[in-house]
């Protein structure tokens, strides 16, 4: 699906802006640059979900890994060190490509080595794999006039350590070395958990050694912790004169290496199947919905969304936002029930979790937003499935509850006011996804009434008016539309900027927050939707003009004062800028359906977001290769910044794409490009 040829390989500096993401369903991955030099901290082959989504751990950094050809050593790594790189095994590459997994492909003295990557779904288990041959793709033979000899000579790097982390020489690690059979175990430190390396080497020498200093370019780039050293505690040697393969699996349990084979097969099975529920035939609907697959994980019995890689876990807001592009644009359905399952179960006082944290702890519920957004996911459902009876039997007294709750009064002060506007905020903290936070510093605060939070409320009121009308519960349904009605009326006399010709994006008593952001969108975006055609397109006209980039939408107006075009440097100076104006991905989503809304879906209209559309289909290619970034800088040319996959950002713009571009339901039956 992806290639990348050696122009590029070979290039350093662009193909170290270039990654590749493995994922296990479990919340664990593997991921690195297209050259095999890791840039993060987050870079490894192993990265093992110990209490699934979460309790991450890097237990593998990388395979160092070296041809030898009639005693020519010829190394085939990269990696990053002070003022270095070495070695330099990009001179070698010819080719990358996902294809779906990573494939890397060298030429050396005539050889060609292929090496895949390839993690298994709901296991800490990563199978790498090597396949030597001659340039024309023939099997090399010991009476080949090319060599004599050949081995490849592979040493693993270890870091056991948490995944946010670094790891540094220390006395604490234990370098034994279990051997039983064919396979390798190594337990380095108490309490953690022992990785297998399956092999089918002819041997395994013991040498044991600290490599020191790696740079991590990227963490450097962002103020964090940026040298590691790691431990190899053997290295394994193939001769390759009289076969043509190697093949290693790591793991948190042991494998025989004899089913290798078996566990290749049926993971691409599994991802060729997900690949069939593309519901429309075009080239960036299909990219996308593979892409959609690494997000879903488990988390217990239920299923839940990674917000994004390589740090996010399951956050309340990211999920509920993804849910109907990750799962019922796909036709996934009992994935999204299992989702809003796991997350009914969370609900407390009348909220969702905002999210899990990695250790275990309890949730936090510090979030407005991410409740409202589940209703909107239900009533997605129930539009894509039409199954009332799982909504009634499973979600319908939670969201009852839900209501009862923000009508009396929850966390924050989150509470219906007089005028049926839902008011929120407390000191410190930020509710909004507009969340970012220094030390006390709420970097944009949005207390009192903002925008989207009206439209999600309204948006809620409307879609329980609808069930309870289904249930048959009347009084229930009158009560729902009377508060969305005075919502409706109150939104349009509080929010309305005449002036700009949009929405304010927060009332807070006499205070107007006129800054023009892109909450705004959501409320003509929205199946239930409080503007008329006319104020709507107005809003949408002015988030054009002052928001709209070829990759999402800017967070601030750039002729405002706060406006920031980058988002660089440390930490703090990163959160100071995250909304304001760095573009989010994610909101392309809503943009494109209130857009085609407005501009009743002509032909023009039709058009103008397909040649938007170019600009992911472009970013593809770039970043996290296959997926959307989370921001952007907000000046062209646009770096992509932040996660560099995101959840939200490829769902949201599948979602957009397949329901309001083509207009399909996955029920029915897939829609060709060439029809449009």
């Amino acid at each position: 699906m992806f290639e990348i040829g050696k122009e590029l390989c070979s290039d350093l500096s662009a193909a170290m802006t270039r990654e590749w993401l493995e994922t296990n369903g479990m919340g664990g991955f593997a991921s690195s640059t297209i050259i095999g030099l890791n840039t993060r901290r987050y870079h490894g082959l192993l990265t093992a979900a110990t209490k699934p989504p979460v309790g991450r751990l890097l237990l593998l950094s990388k395979l160092e890994e070296t041809l030898i050809i009639d005693g020519h050593r010829y190394d085939l790594s990269c990696n990053q060190y002070t003022g270095a790189i070495h070695p330099q095994g990009h001179q070698y590459m010819t080719h990358f490509s996902l294809s779906p997994n990573p494939v890397f492909r060298y030429e050396v003295c005539g050889l060609e080595i292929i090496k895949s990557v390839l993690m298994i779904h709901g296991q800490n288990t990563t199978i790498v794999e090597y396949e030597v041959r001659d340039t024309d793709g023939n099997a090399i033979h010991s009476d080949s006039n090319l060599f004599r000899q050949c081995q490849l000579e592979v040493r693993p790097l270890i870091a056991f350590r948490d995944y946010h982390g670094t790891t540094h020489e220390n006395s604490a690690l234990n370098p034994d070395v279990k051997i039983k059979g064919t396979i390798a175990t190594v337990s380095p430190y108490q309490g953690l958990p022992s990785i297998n390396f399956a092999h089918d080497a002819n041997e395994l020498n013991g040498g044991a050694y600290w490599y020191r200093n790696f740079e991590y370019a990227v963490e450097q780039e962002r103020g964090l912790d940026y040298l590691e050293d790691l431990f190899s505690p053997f290295a394994l040697r193939f001769d390759l004169t009289h076969r043509n393969d190697a093949t290693i699996i790591a793991s948190t349990e042991p494998h025989s290496i004899d089913r290798a084979m078996d566990l290749r097969r049926s993971e691409l099975q599994r991802r060729k199947t997900i690949s069939l529920s593309t519901p429309v035939d075009d080239e960036l609907v299909e990219k996308l919905v593979a892409a959609t697959d690494q997000y879903i994980v488990a988390r217990g019995d239920q299923k839940t969304v990674i917000a994004g890689y390589h740090w996010f876990s399951d956050w309340g807001r990211d999920t509920m936002i993804a849910l109907p592009g990750l799962t019922l644009v796909t036709g996934r359905f009992e994935i999204a029930k299992s989702i809003l399952l796991a997350f009914a179960k969370s609900v407390s006082q009348g909220m969702l979790p905002n999210r899990f944290p990695d250790e275990g702890e309890d949730p936090e519920y510090n979030t407005v937003d991410a409740t409202l957004w589940f209703f909107e996911a239900i009533r997605s459902l129930l539009h894509y499935t039409k199954d009332a009876l799982f909504v009634k039997e499973h979600l319908y007294a939670v969201l009852k509850e839900i209501i009862d709750w923000h009508v009396n009064g929850t966390r924050y002060g989150i509470k219906v006011d007089e005028d049926g506007l839902l008011n929120s905020g407390a000191p410190g903290v930020q509710l909004t996804w507009m969340d970012a936070r220094i030390g006390d510093w709420v970097v944009t605060p949005r207390y009192g009434k903002a925008v989207e939070i009206q439209a999600l409320w309204y948006n809620a009121l409307c879609a329980m008016r609808d069930l309870a009308n289904r249930f048959g519960e009347i009084d229930r349904a009158k009560q729902y539309e009377d508060i969305a009605t005075k919502a409706s009326n109150s939104f349009n006399n509080l929010f309305w900027n005449e002036a700009a010709g949009c929405l304010y994006d927060a009332v807070n008593g006499p205070e107007n927050d006129g800054s023009i952001r892109p909450n705004q969108i959501l409320a003509v975006s929205l199946f239930h939707s409080m503007l008329s055609h006319e104020r709507a397109k107005r809003v949408t006209e002015v988030v054009e003009r002052e928001l709209l980039t070829p990759v999402g939408l800017r967070s601030l107006a750039k002729n405002d004062p706060k406006y920031a075009a980058r988002y660089e440097g440390d930490m703090t100076s990163r959160d100071s800028v995250y909304h304001q104006g760095t573009v989010w991905a994610w909101l392309m989503g809503p943009f494109i359906t209130a857009y085609l809304k407005v501009n009743d879906r002509s032909d023009q209209a039709l058009s103008r977001i397909k040649s938007l559309l170019a600009g992911f289909n472009e970013h593809l290619n770039e970043a996290m290769i296959g997926h959307i970034s989370e921001i952007f800088d907000g000046d062209a040319p646009h770096q992509p910044r932040g996660c560099a996959a995101q959840a939200w950002s490829v769902s949201e713009i599948l979602r957009a794409i397949v329901e309001n571009v083509y207009e399909v339901n996955p029920l029915l039956k897939k829609t060709s490009v060439a029809k449009q």
